[in-house]
């Protein structure tokens, strides 16, 4: 892809959208960055940001959509959070302008094969599992994508015997053209983001588009135990290699008398006692075996998964302990933002549990997931935009131990009020942040906050 002397218009100035301007900067492009957000309505760090962007030539376009006639792009790079119906992006639509993700940019710049991972839950937990993996045999390894560092500030210095680990999100996927991961994991499909989709079906097909390119030479692997998942199979055009961990395969990698094991080319290979995996529950299990097939794939021996699954530590945010206090553990699953991944939270404990829900609802059904409150917890303290929905489907559910917080740190409070030795305090919202915080991470880190005060006081 030829850049230099380019126009180039880049629609969102958060981590991916200035990251992207970086880059095309230092390649001679023209930049126009362009956010609805009015200068001083953005983080310190990110009015930084653009100074030095402006500094190095940059058209800042800030507080209003942009105008194409002014920018005359080439073609448009858009942040993951900026929804595609924009007017600046359905007219580049019509007048038949490329819109690209950072992420499809980034992959245009590197030789290092991508291994991508996707899915509705486990995209972070996973991709971090693989990174660890593949840096435990010697290999230089990027990881980021949609979490931490964007691709595209490390894209261009991977070679063809490194390997970049991403995390995909179905935002990212929406815009890729070319984009071709070596090997690519769809977890699981359960609804998420409709918001912004529309629909299941509208969000399923975003996520199938990280399969879109690959052939003969690469890889997809499948979640078996996910209908929804193992439909996608029919679609592909390259290899497919499932796991489960409820059903025996011909050909995958499976459980089978509490071991993982890899069967592939109708040899069957041992990796691991499902006991000796370091991250616990069943979600993190199918995790496991993903990160487990796609590193055998790309030439890791069943010893250094062993090695890998034996020492991965977990992810911050992810049912991440924060301390025991008063015989209460207290639990940091704020990166469950939506039901499904907080249904999975609440299935990994047996003691009884008080949970903090609520946030922003991205267009999800509340109802199983007060069907597995009713089931899990002795108490739920309700907070957010989506309290009063959460309130709803649980008393449809004939359950009625709930309360009511204001504000996130009458939440965490109430909870530790609420619970005995023995409980755990789970936050796993089932929600998005964005009602009350600026992302999930934030949410947690206010959330450990308030427990350390807890445990002080």
């Amino acid at each position: 892809m030829e850049l230099k002397r380019k126009n180039v218009l880049v629609v969102g100035a958060a981590r991916s959208g200035i990251a992207a301007a970086r880059f095309l900067l230092a390649h001679g492009v023209r930049v126009s960055l362009n956010d609805i957000k009015k200068k001083n309505n953005l983080s310190s760090e990110a009015r930084e940001n653009l100074d030095m962007l402006e500094n190095r030539g940059a058209n800042l376009i800030l507080g209003r959509h942009a105008v194409l006639a002014q920018c005359d792009p080439d073609f448009i790079v858009v942040s993951p959070g900026v929804p595609l119906t924009i007017p600046p992006l359905v007219e580049a639509g019509e007048k038949g302008i490329p819109v690209y993700s950072e992420m499809e940019l980034a992959s245009r710049f590197t030789r290092a094969p991508m291994v991508v991972v996707t899915g509705t839950n486990g995209k972070t937990t996973t991709t971090a599992l693989l990174g660890q993996m593949f840096a435990g045999a010697g290999k230089k390894v990027f990881v980021g994508g949609n979490i931490g560092v964007p691709f595209i500030c490390a894209a261009e210095d991977l070679g063809e015997e490194d390997v970049a680990v991403l995390e995909a999100s179905s935002f990212q996927l929406e815009t890729i053209e070319t984009f071709k991961p070596r090997v690519s994991l769809i977890l699981n499909l359960t609804p998420d983001h409709i918001d912004r989709h529309g629909s299941f079906e509208k969000y399923i097909e975003a996520k199938a588009r990280i399969f879109a390119n690959q052939d003969r030479d690469d890889w997809l692997i499948l979640n078996w135990d996910d209908e929804n998942t193992r439909k996608l199979a029919e679609q592909a055009s390259t290899n497919v290699v499932f796991f489960s961990r409820k059903q025996k395969l011909k050909e995958g990698f499976y459980i089978e008398d509490g071991r993982m094991l890899a069967r592939m080319n109708e040899r069957t290979h041992g990796i691991i006692r499902v006991d000796e995996i370091n991250i616990k529950g069943g979600h993190n299990l199918e995790n496991a075996l993903a990160a487990a097939a796609a590193g055998w794939l790309l030439g890791l021996s069943p010893k250094l998964l062993e090695k890998g699954l034996k020492e991965f530590p977990g992810v911050p945010h992810r049912l991440e302990r924060v301390l025991i206090h008063n015989g209460v553990e207290y639990v940091n699953d704020s990166k469950g933002t939506n039901p499904d991944a907080s249904i999975k939270a609440l299935e990994s404990y047996e003691n009884p549990i008080v949970l903090i829900a609520g946030g922003k609802n991205k267009g999800s059904n509340f109802g199983p997931f007060a069907h597995k409150i009713k089931e899990k917890a002795k108490a739920i303290v309700l907070v957010g935009q989506a309290a009063d929905e959460i309130k709803e489907a649980v008393e449809a559910e004939g359950y009625t131990s709930y309360t009511l917080a204001t504000t996130f740190k009458e939440a965490v409070f109430d909870a530790a009020r609420l619970a005995v030795a023995g409980d755990v305090v789970l936050l796993s919202p089932g929600c998005a942040s964005w009602d009350m915080f600026e992302s999930f991470e934030q949410r947690g880190d206010v959330f450990k906050k308030l427990v350390h005060e807890l445990a002080k006081a």
